[in-house]
């Protein structure tokens, strides 16, 4: 028997500007034992900020065409392709067409951006 089933209507969706994040399972919603799964969909030219996460996450790229730029190294990815992000390096993924991204991580993630003097915290799609 499944531990939670989570309907796809009550799913979690933050828009930023940069993009459309969907938590599929995290603690505050599935529940899940410290790990989170979510959804990123970005438009062709849309780009993340520079940050730095604390920990390791997996991204599936499922369609589009995406950069990822990861400590100073660039890589290209195609629908298909999946990507391990190291933590504590800084990484800044773009959109290069539309694009979608199953992502995977501890749910306790704390982002940071270079240059400010305090992490951001746990974004909302991952807690």
């Amino acid at each position: 028997m499944p531990r939670a089933v989570i309907r796809s209507e009550s799913m979690r969706r933050t828009e930023t500007p940069n993009a459309v994040m969907t938590t599929v399972a995290s603690p505050t919603q599935g529940p899940t034992g410290g790990f989170s799964v979510w959804k990123i969909r970005m438009e062709p030219g849309q780009q993340g900020p520079r940050h730095v996460f604390d920990c390791e996450q997996v991204w599936h790229l499922v369609s589009g065409d995406m950069d990822f730029a990861v400590g100073g190294e660039t890589v290209h990815l195609h629908a298909g392709d999946a990507v391990v992000l190291p933590g504590a390096v800084e990484r800044q993924v773009s959109a290069v067409t539309a694009a979608e991204v199953i992502a995977f991580g501890p749910s306790g993630a704390v982002a940071s951006v270079p240059g400010e003097d305090r992490p951001r915290g746990t974004p909302p799609w991952i807690s």
